[in-house]
């Protein structure tokens, strides 16, 4: 009977050789180099998408003085044909509730039409969005010359010194993020054994240090931002936090395939969609909507305001930094069973597993 298991020349029968293959190394080391490949392409799509040519496609604009006459009108349409998109007008009384206005992040500039129209005056917020202040810096004048509109320009929130570009709060909360995640993955590969309890109490650890590290890195030694140390720190430590919980939820739920809706969440689609690379007036719609309710966004959001809008923090970035680390940790806790590692039950009863 020996010989009808196998084929004519001798060797393993097709459904042997199959077999044998899903259970060598070379099996996960093909679905891994066909995976990695795709995660590169979407890595690359998913930046070039948002990033390569930001476009504008709602700019909120407070707006006030001669805005209903004639020419005021003329001219709203006449920058909204030159950015092809929508401006969205904020009518304010006064210049003084229109800045306000700024600094609650509502609206990124103020236009303020006098003479009926004929003069404009353009308070851009650099800090609200550089790239969104730059393009209406070049635009609205080049419009009123058109239109005949004398338009002046000026920044009345720029960004710091260290920070022309307004990419340093992207990077520092980016940091966070991976370095997050990566603890995780360090802790399920190096202390396997670490039951629940100490799992969560040491990502708490590396997540206050590390958002320590980040911040003195940034504000003391290399003096590219001046922070609110103190909250600036605390953001870095809960972003840090909730990525490294993310990763544990999903280790928890997927095993050895974690790191695939990690990285699809927290890079592909949460660090370009979180606005701190390019202002979300500039991203593509759907991408400026789910940014704000994942945890990059949430923590470029808080950070932002700490940094630039200090006495205008807002509650909503905590609130979807909490609810991820909520999930994440209830996810964790309720299905711990199933997480890699861990230890046995001390019958004394006095580990908890």
């Amino acid at each position: 009977m020996a010989h009808l298991s196998q084929d004519a020349d001798g060797g393993p029968p097709a459904g042997g050789r199959w077999s044998a293959f899903r259970r060598s190394p070379f099996w996960p080391a093909t679905v891994l180099v066909l995976i990695l490949a795709a995660a590169a392409g979407l890595f690359a799509g998913s930046y070039t998408y948002s990033m390569a040519n930001p476009t504008p496609r709602l700019i909120p604009t407070a707006v006030v003085g001669s805005y209903e006459k004639a020419a005021g009108q003329a001219y709203l349409r006449g920058l909204e044909k030159a950015l092809d998109t929508s401006v969205k007008v904020h009518p304010y009384e006064t210049r003084a509730a229109a800045r306000e206005a700024i600094e609650q992040q509502e609206v990124f500039a103020v236009f303020e039409l006098r003479d009926d129209g004929r003069s404009a005056a353009l308070d851009v917020s650099g800090a609200s969005g550089s790239s969104v202040a730059e393009l209406l810096s070049q635009t609205a004048p080049a419009v009123g010359k058109k239109l005949g509109v004398r338009v002046s320009v000026r920044d009345v929130n720029p960004l710091q010194e260290g920070d022309p570009r307004g990419l340093a709060i992207f990077y520092i909360s980016l940091a966070a993020v991976i370095i997050g995640f990566v603890g995780a993955i360090q802790l399920s590969v190096h202390a396997r054994t670490l039951t629940p309890v100490e799992r969560i109490l040491f990502t708490v650890a590396y997540a206050l240090l590390g958002g320590f590290a980040i911040a003195a890195t940034v504000d003391w030694l290399l003096g590219a931002l001046n922070l609110p140390f103190a909250e600036s720190w605390l953001i870095l430590a809960l972003t840090m936090f909730v990525s490294g919980m993310v990763f544990t939820m999903f280790n928890t739920l997927f095993g050895r395939w974690a790191m695939l809706p990690t990285w699809g969440l927290m890079v592909i689609i949460g660090n370009p969609s979180s606005g701190g690379a390019v202002s979300w007036p500039l991203l593509p719609s759907p991408l400026g909507t789910i940014g704000r309710w994942l945890p990059p966004g949430g923590s470029v959001n808080a950070q932002h305001t700490a940094v630039y809008f200090q006495g205008h923090q807002h509650a909503f970035p905590f609130l979807v930094l909490g609810g991820w680390a909520l999930l994440s940790c209830a996810v964790f806790w309720v299905w711990r069973h199933r997480h890699p590692g861990g230890r046995e039950r001390d019958p004394t009863g006095a580990e908890d597993t």
